[in-house]
């Protein structure tokens, strides 16, 4: 299926008042919640002198409810009014996040985090609706990729800025700024006009029940859906497996040090950015199943060029690559998802997707280290090559029939 009408451009996109104000919430935002987590990690690491499996769990605590509530949490979207959804959740996290200025407790810490999780399960799918509600249907595409340039912008600028801070104000700057960046989005989410009519909000458990049921139907039964979904699944699989253990690569393979890891780190930011400006220009010859295919094929060829030989100049290629061919997947098939799925299933089917990618990195992080001890960290980058690439070759053939 092609786009329909030529897609708008970047500047055309950002002069829609809603959709540059929604834009503007999420870029602070962000930035906010990479300040604080890597404030977080700075803190369990150099000051409670925390174990590597301490450390681990940070990332685990704030995965967790991601993949276990996101489903019921979309059924509930489905039911309530996203303006205030949004509002109510960035309200109660900025309030959760000022936690973290009174406590070092390592337990604290992981419940706080599991609750911002809990909460985020319900603002993310409700953004989908908004982002789906608000850009015009011949930009939905180049809104995501705005939304996708927030994150990863923020996430190549935020370890140094965040850095800085901890070092010269203390880690409580950065969570006093994120608990700010919530009630920033809150207020810039009031100010938006969204039409979506919420559904009768029966929240009976049969209905529940129901609803979820409906859910999981519509996706294992829509071609499009089911197949979007493993293929965001398999690049974030293959993207953490990268980032969990890339600095044993780099240690081990390219006998290197902390910064080339830190460099490598940003260059696949650096490469989604680049493919989020480029996905677009392309949607416009080609269908979003095809960029989808596209784009795990071109993260399978990164993978294996990045372990065939093993030298910093191919691993920072590989990097780029990853990062360039990850956003042709990831921004293709949000897109591809809010226009194949009907409005008022939109907030289920979106959660369902933020369920998997979380189970995805959470078993990619458990899978991926005795795989690597056992077989060698480059036999386990093959293995992911060859995952990606046999999904994109699956993927194509059934496009073809």
């Amino acid at each position: 299926m092609a786009a329909p009408g030529p897609q708008l451009s970047f500047k055309e996109v950002l002069s829609v008042r809603e959709v540059r104000r929604l834009w503007i919430a999420q870029l602070v935002s962000i930035f906010g919640d990479f300040l604080a987590v890597f404030a977080v990690f700075a803190i369990v690491t150099f000051q409670l002198h925390g174990t590597p499996t301490q450390v681990a769990m940070i990332l685990v605590s704030y995965l967790l409810p991601l993949a276990v509530i996101s489903p019921l949490a979309g059924v509930f979207v489905d039911k309530w009014n996203v303006k205030w959804t949004m509002i109510a959740s960035d309200v109660i996290r900025g309030f959760l996040v000022l936690t973290l200025l009174f406590e070092r407790d390592l337990y604290v810490i992981y419940g706080t985090f599991l609750l911002l999780s809990t909460v985020s399960a319900f603002f993310l799918p409700a953004q989908a609706v908004a982002v789906r509600t608000l850009a015009p249907p011949n930009g939905l595409m180049v809104v995501n990729a705005l939304m996708s340039q927030a994150v990863q912008g923020s996430q190549i600028i935020s370890p140094a800025i965040s850095g800085l801070l901890v070092q010269g104000l203390g880690a409580n700057s950065c969570f006093l700024f994120d608990s700010l960046s919530f009630f920033f989005s809150a207020g810039m989410v009031l100010s938006l006009t969204i039409h979506r009519e919420a559904a009768p909000a029966s929240t009976a458990a049969s209905s529940v029940l129901h609803s979820l049921s409906q859910g999981f139907r519509f996706i294992f039964t829509h071609t499009v859906i089911s197949f979007v979904m493993l293929s965001m699944t398999a690049g974030m699989f293959a993207v953490r497996c990268f980032g969990a253990l890339l600095s044993v690569y780099v240690r081990d393979v390219l006998l290197s040090n902390a910064a080339l890891f830190g460099t490598l780190n940003s260059l696949i930011g650096i490469g989604m950015i680049v493919g989020s400006q480029c996905v677009h220009r392309f949607a416009q010859k080609i269908s979003h199943q095809h960029l989808v295919i596209y784009g795990l094929g071109g993260m399978g060829v990164g993978v294996l060029f990045t372990a065939l030989f093993g030298t910093v100049a191919t691993t920072a290629v590989g990097m780029l690559a990853l990062g360039f061919f990850a956003a042709f997947i990831m921004i293709t098939a949000q897109t591809l998802i809010q226009k194949e799925t009907p409005g008022p299933m939109l907030g289920r089917v979106s959660s369902s997707l933020m369920s998997l990618m979380a189970i995805s990195q959470v078993l990619a992080m458990f899978v991926a280290g005795p795989v690597a001890q056992k077989a060698g960290i480059q036999n386990l980058y093959y293995g992911s090559a060859a995952m990606l690439v046999t999904i994109g070759v699956f993927g194509y053939s059934r496009l073809r029939r």
